[in-house]
Order: structure tokens, then sequence, then C-alpha cells
């Protein structure tokens, strides 16, 4: 393994009190005149007239005041609309990786984890433990490991083990076994170790993941393989004449489809490894939610932005029975 985020103030002005409220004046006293002479019909009298032109200066001032109002309302400033934000000026959701500013990919689970979780023991091994539940310790190996007493791995603390099974060659594009596997794979079942197995892919096409996932299932039929079964594709350093050189990201993310939904119809349950570059500059994560993640990230605690199931987060590790160093793993699942 590892092969090489105004209002507007409504105004309302106050009508000028008009003092429209009428005060009538007393009227001029009625000249005195002679007595009319009788008549048969009684004339009106200036008292009745009078109530006339009361009623009509009235109804005249209250005129003028629905005037007045109607022309306020008229005159009035239409309400400034409210001022809603322009999202389109807000700023976009972005985090950094490395030098770049990357834009989340929408729909893309995003990392659970919580950092106070993450502690280093004093074994300098990183722990995790949240809600009373505490991450599992494994290993992943290969034939660089060389001979390994798997009792002291178990008695160390270790609870799985992940096993190189096989490669395809780089050039040649040839499938080929790991040489300890088998060794590797008797001896962790027989200390009581979860068991998974990864393969070193090269495949360029869908089909030819497919053919790493047949390898894979013929050599483990009849063993218990209880942890995943994991699309292990990595780049080889320029200059080597890889045969998955220029290989388009979008064919990268389908051969570890094709890899993982065979896997996945023989009843086991698939992963795609993957370092920070891969998991960010490759893959499109979104087609691999389906699958375990295992994100390669060397640090005390991750900080990659999306979700992810397994954490191999050193390659010089040290664990009893196993000389040199060792990759180092956390299974975070629930």
């Amino acid at each position: 393994m590892n092969q090489y985020p105004s209002e507007w103030d409504t105004l309302e002005e106050e009508q000028p009190v008009i003092e429209t409220e009428y005060q009538p004046t007393q009227e001029p006293p009625r000249p005195v005149r002679p007595a009319p002479p009788p008549r048969s019909r009684q004339a009106p009298s200036r008292r009745s007239g009078g109530g006339m032109n009361w009623l009509a200066l009235v109804i005249s001032i209250l005129a003028l005041i629905l005037a007045g109002t109607a022309l306020f309302l008229a005159l009035k400033p239409e309400p400034e609309p409210e001022e809603s934000p322009d999202i389109s000026e807000e700023k976009p959701v972005t985090f950094r990786f490395g030098d770049r500013e990357m834009t989340p990919l929408e729909g893309m689970p995003l990392n659970p984890y919580d950092r106070a979780g993450f502690a280093t023991d004093e074994k300098g091994r990183v722990t995790y433990e949240r809600d009373g539940r505490r991450a599992r310790a494994g290993i992943d190996v290969s034939t660089y490991q060389k001979e390994i007493d798997w009792q002291a791995v178990a008695d160390d603390g270790i609870e799985f083990a992940i096993l190189r099974l096989g490669y395809r060659g780089y050039t040649e594009g040839g499938l080929f076994p790991d040489q300890t596997f088998q060794t590797n794979l008797r001896g962790a079942l027989d200390a009581g170790l979860d068991v998974g197995v990864y393969f070193f892919s090269q495949a360029i096409t869908p089909r030819e993941a497919e053919e790493e996932a047949d390898y894979i299932l013929s050599t483990i039929e009849g063993h218990d393989i209880a942890y995943p079964i994991a699309f292990d594709w990595e780049p080889i350093s320029p200059g080597n004449n890889a045969r998955t050189d220029g290989l388009d990201n979008e064919t990268l993310t389908q051969c570890a489809v094709a890899f993982c939904e065979k896997i996945q119809e023989a009843g086991y349950r698939p992963a795609v490894y993957f370092n920070q570059s891969l998991g960010y500059l490759r893959y499109d994560l979104r087609e691999l939610t389906d699958y375990h993640l295992w994100l390669a990230e060397y640090d005390t605690k991750p900080d990659f932005y999306y979700h992810f199931d397994l954490w191999q987060y050193t390659h010089t590790g040290r664990v009893a029975g196993i000389e040199g160093d060792v990759d180092l793993n956390l299974d975070l699942r629930r």
C-alpha cells in the first residue's frame, strides 16, 4: 500500500389641521319691519332658510376634507420594495487543498468525525472515540513486511488486517499474486484477527478491473474474509512508462465502480483506497458512495473534506511481531 471547505418609513403625515370645525357666528339681528298683512299661506321664515345654509356649509367642508385626503393619497410615494439579498454576490463555500481552492462536490457526504475524538496513545498510535464507541485498530501488509508473527501482532492490540492479495504489472499488465498472501492469511486468521484484502490495480478499462475482481474471488474462495476487499489503484511515478499514464478521471472512476460491483455481487464488501490527491483530483467520489472509502492521509487528525470509512494514518507505524515500518489504520465505521 502506498507504493510510492429603507425600509421606507410610512410617513403618516398628519393632515394639517384645517380648522374645519365650523364656528358659527351669530346671525345679524333681523331688521325691524312692519308686520305683513295676514295671508292665507304662511311664507317660509328666515330661520328655515338659515338651516339650509348651515347644512350646505357642512357638506362643503366635508367635501373639502375628502378632496384633501384623496389628493394626499394620490401624492403619497409608493413604498419601496424590501431589498432581498443578492445571492449571486454571495461567496460560494470552498475549502483548500494545498494551494488549490476547491468547490465541494454537490451531494457528496462530508467528513462526519469529531476532531476532539482523536487522540494519540502511549504507543504513538492514533485512537478515536465518540459516544462511548472506539474505532478499531488495524494494519495493512504485503510482501514488504516479510515474515510476520501474527500472534504478537494480535497481542499488541491490532484487531484487523488488510492483506495484499496481488497486483497488476504496470508495464505489461499481467496479474501476479503477493508471495506472502497465503501465509499472512492463515496467520492472521489463526491469531483471531478479522481479515480483508486489497489488490494493487493498474487497470485501464472497466473490463480489466473486473478481471482483477475475478482473480481475487477465485483466490479467497473458502476463506473467511470479514473486512472489505479494496481496489487500490495508484499512479506510477513519471518516467516508468506505465500503462496507466494518461488515464482519464472518468475511466478511472468507472474502473473502480466495475471492480466494486463485481465484489459486491459475490457477497463481499467492496472498498476503494485513495489518498487525498486521488480523492480530490481524480475520482468522482459521488459515484463511489455505495462502497466503503479507505483514505490514506498521514496525520494525527484527518482533514479530508468528505466522508470516508477506513483511515490509514501512517506508513511508519510500529507493531510487535513486524520488523520495520507498517501501515496503521482505524476502522471508523459505526
